[in-house]
């Protein structure tokens, strides 16, 4: 891939992250990315998800503790606009 692509689409995974949860981090970018693969292979190829989740119960486990992460940051972040506004 062209760095400048890379460089726009990384731009971008950092825009989300903060009108999705406030934070910008490294570690949350990280954490952005791999919640939103997972949200996409979760819709798009359902047993594929379950098969994963059933051979990887820790990994399931961590995936549940990152989606309440980001669902709890997202309510924060909201709740915040809201008192802004």
């Amino acid at each position: 891939m062209e760095q400048s692509f890379v460089t726009e689409f990384e731009a971008l995974v950092e825009k989300f992250s903060e009108l999705l949860t406030g934070d910008t981090s490294p570690e949350m970018l990280e954490k952005i990315k791999v919640w939103a693969i997972y949200s996409h292979i979760h819709k798009t190829m359902p047993a594929l998800a379950s098969h994963w989740n059933q051979s990887h119960p820790e990994g399931k486990a961590a995936i549940r503790v990152l989606f309440e992460e980001v669902r709890e940051l997202n309510l924060k972040l909201k709740e915040a606009n809201k008192t802004e506004a």
